[in-house]
C-alpha cells in the first residue's frame, strides 16, 4: 500500500508524482489498484490519469464508484431530485484550478477561469458543491448575486456516511455564519435547493440515541470486532481498545488435551464461553477428533453466543440457562446432578463459584485450562489523551477482566463522570464497582446485542430528563 491521499492544505504526493508511479509500477508489470473515494470519474481526476495512462501505453480498467455528491445527501435524508421539488442536480467542484484552500494541490491557474456563476446559479433545481467549505460564503454569495434567492435552502453535509457525520441546514443568506458557529470543516458536501427540506421528513442515518457517539470496546481483538460491528449499525463509533488477549494455558492445553480423547465418558460438559467451545474444538482437531467425541454426552452453553458457537460446530446445547451467571446456571441446573461427571473446559483463573456449586450437590467435576487471558496496553495512552480532551463517550466492559486490565493498563486513573460505564451483567457490573466507579448501565440480557440495547434505553432516559 502506499499512501497517495489529499487533505485540506496538504498531499502526501503531488499528481505528477502520483501519475508517474502508476507508470512506474504499470510498465513494471504489477497489478495496480489505483483507489479513489467515491467515483473516480466525478472530481477525482480519474479523466486525468486515465489519459495520461493511455498515452503511455499502459492498460487499464475503469470501475465505478457512488460520488459522495449524490451519497453524502442521501445518508442525511436529503434526495438530490424528487419529483415534486426538483427534476434536475448539477455537481459543481468548490475550487477550480489553481485554488489551493481544500486541494492540497499547487496547480497554476485561475481559479474562476471556468467558473460562469450566471450559468451555475440556474443550471439545475439542485446544486451540490464538492470541496468548498472554505469558499461557501463567496459561493453564496455569486449564487445570490446572480439570481438565485437568498431564502433558499442549504445543507451542509460533513464527513457524511461515516458515524461522525454532522449537518447544519440554512439558507444561502446565513449558511456560511451557520457552518463557522458549528466549526464544520472539510470533508463536507454542499446541497443547494428545496429537496434540503425533505431532510426531517426522511432523515433515517443520525437519529438513533447511539449515533456519533464514540464508545470505548475493550473485548479482545479476536471478538471486538462482532460488537464494533453492531455498534455501527446503531450509529456508534466504535474505538478498539483490546483490553485482554486470548493465549494458550500456561500447562499448553495439557489438561485438556488429556481430557479430549475421553470426553464421550463424562455426564456434562459445560461450556462458559465462546472462547473455551473455540480452544475446545481447535484441540479436538488437532488430536483428529470431531463432534461425534462427544458421544451421549449432554452439552450445556451458558450464554447465546456460546450456544451459537456450539451450533457452528454441529452441537445443539441440551441446557442453555435464561441467565448467564453461574449462580443461576446452579440454580437451572438440570437435576439429578449427585454422582455426575462434569467437565469444565474455562478461562485459567476464572470463578470457582460454578464448581464449587456442583460439587456441593454432589457432581464429580474436573476443571481444565482452555485458555487464559493476559493484559494488552498498546493504545492506552490515546485513550489517555481522549478521555482529558473529552472525546470519549462509552466505555463498555464485556468481561470482569476487562475492567480488571483496563484499570491495571490505564495505571489506575479515573474514568471522567462524563463517560458512561456499560457493563454485560451483574459479575461485570460488581468489578466496576470494585475498581471504577458504579456503571451507569448494566445489560439484563448478557449479549452484545443485550449490551447495546441498556446502553440505547440509559441514554433515552438521560435525554428525556434534559
Amino acid at each position: 500500500r502506499i499512501s497517495v491521499g489529499k487533505a485540506p492544505g496538504r498531499a502526501d504526493m503531488t499528481q505528477a508524482d502520483i501519475n508517474a508511479l502508476l507508470i512506474e509500477r504499470g510498465k513494471a508489470g504489477q497489478r495496480v489498484e489505483r483507489l479513489k473515494g467515491g467515483d473516480p470519474f466525478v472530481f477525482g481526476r480519474g479523466g486525468e490519469e486515465a489519459e495520461f495512462l493511455r498515452e503511455r501505453g499502459v492498460p487499464f480498467r475503469i470501475v465505478p464508484g457512488i460520488t459522495s455528491a449524490i451519497a453524502a445527501p442521501a445518508y442525511a435524508g436529503i434526495p438530490v431530485t424528487h419529483r415534486d421539488a426538483a427534476s434536475s442536480f448539477a455537481v459543481i467542484t468548490g475550487h477550480e484550478r489553481g485554488d489551493e484552500r481544500e486541494s492540497g494541490t499547487r496547480d497554476a491557474g485561475n481559479a474562476e477561469m471556468r467558473r460562469d456563476w450566471s450559468k451555475i446559479a440556474h443550471a439545475a433545481d439542485t446544486l451540490v458543491f464538492l470541496m468548498g467549505v472554505e469558499s461557501l460564503g463567496e459561493n453564496a454569495q455569486k449564487l445570490i448575486e446572480n439570481g438565485r434567492a437568498a431564502d433558499t435552502p442549504v445543507a451542509l453535509v460533513q464527513w457524511g456516511t461515516w458515524t461522525r457525520q454532522r449537518v447544519v441546514t440554512g439558507t444561502l443568506a446565513d449558511i456560511a455564519e451557520i457552518a463557522r458557529a458549528a466549526k464544520i470543516t472539510a470533508p463536507a458536501v454542499t446541497v443547494v435547493g428545496d429537496v434540503v427540506r425533505y431532510r426531517e421528513a426522511i432523515r433515517w442515518f443520525d437519529t438513533g440515541a447511539l449515533f456519533g457517539k464514540r464508545v470505548l470496546v475493550t473485548r479482545s481483538r479476536e471478538q471486538a470486532s462482532e460488537l464494533s460491528d453492531k455498534l455501527r449499525t446503531v450509529g456508534a463509533d466504535p474505538i478498539e481498545f483490546p483490553m485482554i488477549r486470548i493465549t494458550e494455558p500456561a500447562d499448553g492445553y495439557a489438561g485438556l488435551d488429556a481430557a479430549l480423547p475421553g470426553i464421550g465418558g463424562y455426564d456434562w460438559i459445560v461450556f462458559t464461553s465462546a472462547n473455551a467451545v473455540k480452544q475446545t474444538f481447535d484441540r479436538l482437531n488437532l488430536l483428529l477428533l470431531d463432534a461425534r467425541a462427544f458421544g451421549t454426552t449432554q452439552v450445556a452453553a451458558i450464554g447465546s453466543v456460546t450456544a451459537d458457537a456450539l451450533r457452528e460446530r454441529g452441537i445443539v446445547a441440551d441446557f442453555a440457562p435464561d441467565e448467564f451467571v453461574a449462580e443461576a446456571v446452579l440454580a437451572q441446573f438440570p437435576e439429578p446432578v449427585s454422582g455426575k461427571r462434569i467437565l469444565l473446559p474455562r478461562a485459567q483463573d476464572a470463578r470457582d463459584v460454578l464448581p464449587d456449586g456442583l460439587r456441593e450437590r454432589g457432581a464429580t467435576v474436573e476443571i481444565v485450562t482452555a485458555y487464559q487471558t493476559v493484559i494488552e496496553t498498546e493504545g492506552a495512552m490515546q485513550i489517555h489523551e481522549m478521555m482529558d480532551a473529552g472525546e470519549l463517550d462509552i466505555i463498555t466492559f464485556a468481561s470482569s477482566s476487562t475492567v480488571r486490565n483496563f484499570v491495571e493498563a490505564m495505571g489506575g486513573s479515573p474514568v471522567p463522570d462524563a463517560v458512561m460505564l456499560a457493563a454485560i451483567g451483574p459479575v461485570t457490573a460488581d468489578t466496576c464497582r470494585e475498581l471504577l466507579r458504579p456503571p451507569d448501565c448494566i445489560a439484563t440480557e448478557y449479549t452484545m446485542d443485550g449490551l447495546i440495547a441498556a446502553i440505547e434505553t440509559t441514554l433515552a432516559a438521560k435525554g428525556a430528563a434534559l
